[in-house]
């Protein structure tokens, strides 16, 4: 089974393709869509529907996994996020590809065993676990490749 995991955010959405099953995983790729701060937040949304809409092409998930929006304080950021979660999750229904979402102590408790574990050792399992010869860069790829181990890990 191929999952792609993705990371959400408007400046940059991470993006990781896994294949296999539970425990015999493969990392097929990864990377970062990216989006400028100077360009309209229409015009972002856009790009990353584009990107996206290439990526489900080019890869042909059957799965896909997103990890749940979190924020704190700054309400702004937190609907700029969903609208463009909104894209994603309609890139996958146009496909007929099935998503889950995981918060983010789910993810980081399905790869290190430790719903509290910090950035860096979520990182270090998801190099070991798809035995990458580095940590994959930048952050946001790793934490949707980390998406993906997890729902490979969590699916039934």
């Amino acid at each position: 089974m191929r999952v792609i995991g993705i990371d959400p955010g408007y400046g940059r959405v991470g993006w990781g393709v896994v294949e296999g099953r539970r425990h015999e995983l493969a990392c097929c790729t990864w990377g970062c869509i990216e989006t400028s701060k100077e360009t309209p937040m229409p015009d972002r949304i856009l790009q990353v529907w584009r990107a996206l809409n290439s990526l489900l092409d080019e890869w042909s998930p059957d799965e896909m996994a997103i990890e749940c929006l979190y924020f704190s304080k700054n309400v702004t950021t937190a609907i700029q996020v969903a609208e463009v979660r909104g894209v994603i999750r309609l890139a996958a229904a146009e496909r007929g590809i099935p998503t889950a979402e995981y918060a983010p102590n789910q993810v980081k408790q399905a790869v290190t065993g430790s719903g509290r574990a910090d950035k860096r050792q979520v990182q270090e399992m998801v190099r070991r676990v798809l035995a990458l010869e580095t940590v994959p860069r930048p952050d946001d790829a790793a934490d949707a490749l980390a998406c993906a181990v997890c729902h490979h890990h969590c699916r039934r």
